[in-house]
């Protein structure tokens, strides 16, 4: 794998979003959620198909704050269009989200 420079992190829009919806992603190859996140003002809600079943029901998903890629073109995923990238750990126990470790602003940027 080739070395990132700094000029290419900063190209990337990572930002807190609020995860407001989600439901089983039936037409998924993997098992996955449709999750709807919101952003703030300034982005919106954004879609995204997110493989995160084994560690979460998609009950507990509402209202949890996560981090996400904003700035990726949409992936089409069966007939759901994906519009973000949440982030999470690839670990023993399946993906885990990467969240926050406080409560802050919907938007906000990692940096």
């Amino acid at each position: 794998m080739g070395m990132a420079t700094f000029d290419d992190f900063l190209k990337l829009d990572i930002r807190v979003g609020e995860i407001i919806q989600a439901e089983v992603f039936e037409k998924a190859k993997k098992p996955a959620y449709k999750v709807w996140v919101d952003f703030g003002e300034e982005i919106g809600i954004k879609k995204s198909s997110a493989q995160i079943t084994e560690c979460y029901s998609a009950e507990e998903l509402i209202g949890k704050q996560v981090l996400g890629v904003v700035n990726f073109p949409p992936r089409q995923i069966a007939d759901f269009m994906s519009e973000v990238l949440v982030l999470g750990i690839y670990a023993e126990q399946g993906v885990v989200l990467i969240e926050p470790g406080k409560t802050v602003k919907k938007g906000d940027k990692l940096g």
